[in-house]
């Protein structure tokens, strides 16, 4: 009989920023519909508020992600990495590592089915922060990321609500007024591309 996995969540919020012109297509058509270049190359940050792995507190971690996807979302063979808070209890990056590969299963278990080749998982210092409506990233020298939400009528952010998309209903539109990465071998500058704002509550392993 297997063994029972450990149960997890993550509440906080996540930002996005690929290479696609704004908006990125996936959100709505569940990756359906190929990136606007044909290929995906982005950066992703995630600020955990409430979460736990077995027992250990997650909470006011940050990870940060890089992924490649050559294509439509859902054919795979994506490319991915890892930054795990520096601050971080061994058995919490221990956690977080199985949990952004998809081992933990639950709502991040695609990752296990989609990613062909993790490039791997770093100890970085990792700061996720917030002024006014932009979300500042940095991972180390590895990525150093702005995104700001896309301004609609009265200065309002624009949202699209209820959707399907895996990692919340709800995602507001952005654009990446800083964006470069400069690791595994990757020299990006996205800045003006497509940005995400995500409120995620994910959890595991059912």
């Amino acid at each position: 009989m297997a063994e029972a996995l450990p149960e997890w969540s993550i509440k906080g919020e996540l930002i996005l920023n690929c290479n696609c012109t704004v908006f990125c297509p996936c959100v709505i058509s569940l990756g359906d519909h190929p990136p606007t270049e044909g290929y995906c190359m982005g950066w992703a940050g995630i600020r955990i508020d409430e979460g736990h792995y077995d027992g250990e507190s997650l909470a006011g971690l940050n990870v940060g992600l890089l992924l490649e996807i050559p294509g439509k979302m859902g054919r795979g063979n994506w490319k991915a990495a890892a930054w795990i808070d520096d601050r971080a209890s061994d058995k919490a990056h221990d956690g977080l590592v199985r949990i952004f590969t998809g081992q933990a299963r639950g709502t991040t278990g695609l990752f296990k089915v989609l990613v062909s080749e993790f490039l791997g998982a770093e100890r970085a210092p990792v700061t996720f922060e917030t002024e006014g409506k932009a979300r500042r990233l940095t991972v180390g020298r590895a990525i150093k990321g702005e995104v700001v939400p896309v301004p609609g009528k009265e200065g309002k952010d624009i949202v699209i609500t209820n959707t399907e998309y895996w990692m919340g209903p709800d995602v507001t539109v952005a654009r990446a007024s800083k964006s470069r990465v400069r690791a595994f071998g990757r020299v990006w500058d996205f800045d003006g591309r497509s940005a995400e704002i995500c409120q995620i509550d994910w959890h595991g392993p059912n």
